[in-house]
């Protein structure tokens, strides 16, 4: 041995003690001994510590090895104890080993020293270890039991077979189960929300079958009536010599953030609905001349059906009429989409012509362009497909992108104003539609911020529009995305997708 073995030895014959040592010592093992003789010394010798092993002669003048025994058990038990003694007999020494001793060896049978202290450091050792890697273990079962509690996630284990469910004590706590119930796919199905249940059923049914991973999001009612989110994610682990098989995998109660995405949309739909107030505010002499329009239209043929009638010129009148019927209708129309860009509403998708709805929007905002003599070029693509939108929202990203391109080219910007609309489709099956100014175009730093909420480069306005824009395209699964032009400029674009209803 590298380092000498510490020995405390109660032995009352001093040369006794000298053969032992010199046996061991014979057989490469070094030692060093403490030799005590009473109970005293034994006692404070325990309490100093620092021994690998404990030898004990049975009989003392004044202690007896069995004491010794008891007292070495109670303060170090970790110790392996071993016997060695003249007068123990057989008797004694196997009442000692069921008391607690490692070993006995009689002295005149010494050669068995060596092996006996071998043997019983060598069970140490593994008691040792045993204990470190249990504490180890219960360690990292307090660690995972307390970050699935700060994490809200608990595991769970499901034999498919015989529907044995185990759960950890986080799971319990999702479920506000008492731990002394048996989990079960009935339970499960319980305390899922009834609106879900299907859902979940499906799930069960898919993965008894198929034997994948799952992951999926559904909802708990609890007993008091309140609501839970939780996302659940499993996978099959290998199969049982019987065939069945086991899914392992862990449950999130994620209602903290459910409640915050809900929060989030709302803020996010106050904003959309104020921004689009503040882009009608913008457009309001547009909005009135093209409201005007129809309007007088109404008027000058009402006035003439009146002269005609007067003429008795009835066919003229008849015209004039129908004039002031279809001015009527216009004039309603142009109302309906104002008040359609204004109200609150939640999203309503259908299937959307592109074209057309850029047309509505450049109705609206005609007379502003023309002036703020602005040059308007459109560019649409007949073959375009429809897409599945929400109309209202579409024509406000189109909007947005119109009237941040006529800001663009006002104020210091001097030189002719023109702005480009065109529509398209991609090889990956998206309609893309370009907005283009002649603008003094995007630095570097506004091309990295421009989409970010209240960030904006004009003198007014919530910096809010691009930001909302950007969300409204990508809740229906597309990108928008700027680009500053070679020359001068600025390109904003933006990609849906099409032929699918599935888009969120």
């Amino acid at each position: 041995m590298e380092s000498p073995l510490h020995i405390l030895h109660l032995e009352d014959n001093r040369r006794d003690a000298e053969l032992i040592q010199t046996i061991l010592e014979a057989e490469g093992i070094l030692c060093h001994v403490t030799r005590v003789e009473t109970e005293a010394d034994f006692c404070t010798s325990l309490q100093d510590g620092g021994f690998d092993l404990i030898f004990v002669d049975h009989t003392l003048p004044s202690f007896d090895g069995l004491s010794a025994l008891k007292i070495a058990l109670e303060r170090r038990p970790e110790v392996p104890f071993i016997f060695v003694s003249g007068t123990l007999g057989e008797e004694l020494a196997i009442e000692a080993l069921k008391g607690g001793a490692t070993d006995y060896v009689f002295k005149e049978r010494l050669s068995r020293i060596v092996p006996s202290v071998l043997r019983a450091l060598r069970e140490s050792k593994e008691r040792t270890d045993r204990k470190l890697a249990e504490d180890a273990l219960r360690r990292s079962e307090a660690y995972l039991s307390e970050a699935q509690r700060l994490s809200h996630t608990g595991s769970f284990g499901w034999d498919v077979g015989s529907g044995k469910i185990s759960w950890s004590q986080e799971t319990f706590r999702i479920y506000e189960y008492d731990q002394t119930t048996q989990p079960t796919i009935e339970l499960v199905q319980q305390r899922t929300h009834p609106e879900d249940r299907a859902l979940v059923r499906q799930v069960i049914d898919r993965v008894s079958r198929e034997r994948k991973d799952f992951d999926f999001e559904h909802r708990l009612l609890m007993p008091n009536g309140s609501v839970k989110y939780v996302r659940v994610v499993g996978h099959p682990t290998a199969e049982h010599e019987s065939g069945n098989f086991e899914c392992v995998g862990a449950v999130t109660d994620i209602t903290e953030r459910k409640r915050s995405e809900e929060a989030l949309e709302k803020v996010q739909a106050e904003l959309a609905h104020v921004t689009r107030v503040a882009t009608l505010g913008e457009m309001t002499a547009s909005i009135a001349h093209e409201i005007n329009q129809p309007l007088g239209a109404v008027a000058n043929s009402a006035g003439a059906c009146l002269r005609w009638l007067e003429a008795q010129k009835l066919e003229e009148a008849r015209q004039s009429a129908s004039r002031v019927i279809a001015e009527s209708h216009r004039a309603s129309e142009i109302i309906d989409r104002i008040r359609a860009l204004a109200k609150r509403a939640p999203a309503r998708k259908d299937w959307l012509d592109v074209n057309e709805t850029i047309h509505e929007v450049i109705a609206l905002v005609r007379t502003e362009l023309q002036r703020k003599g602005v040059a308007l070029e459109v560019q649409l693509s007949d073959d375009v497909p429809l897409i599945f939108a929400d109309r209202v929202q579409l024509q406000q990203v189109i909007l947005n992108l119109m009237i941040n391109a006529v800001e663009a080219m006002s104020g210091a910007h001097k030189g002719p104003c023109e702005l480009l609309v065109r529509s398209g489709t991609d090889g990956s099956q998206g309609v893309i539609v370009s907005v283009q100014d002649s603008g003094p175009g995007l630095d570097p730093e506004s091309l990295d911020h421009v989409f970010d909420a209240f960030y904006t480069t004009k003198p007014h306005g919530l910096g809010m529009g691009l930001a909302i824009s950007r969300s409204i395209v990508e809740a229906h699964g597309g990108r928008l995305w700027a680009t500053a032009n070679a020359s001068r400029g600025a390109v904003f674009q933006f990609k849906l997708p099409i032929g699918s209803e599935t888009a969120t």
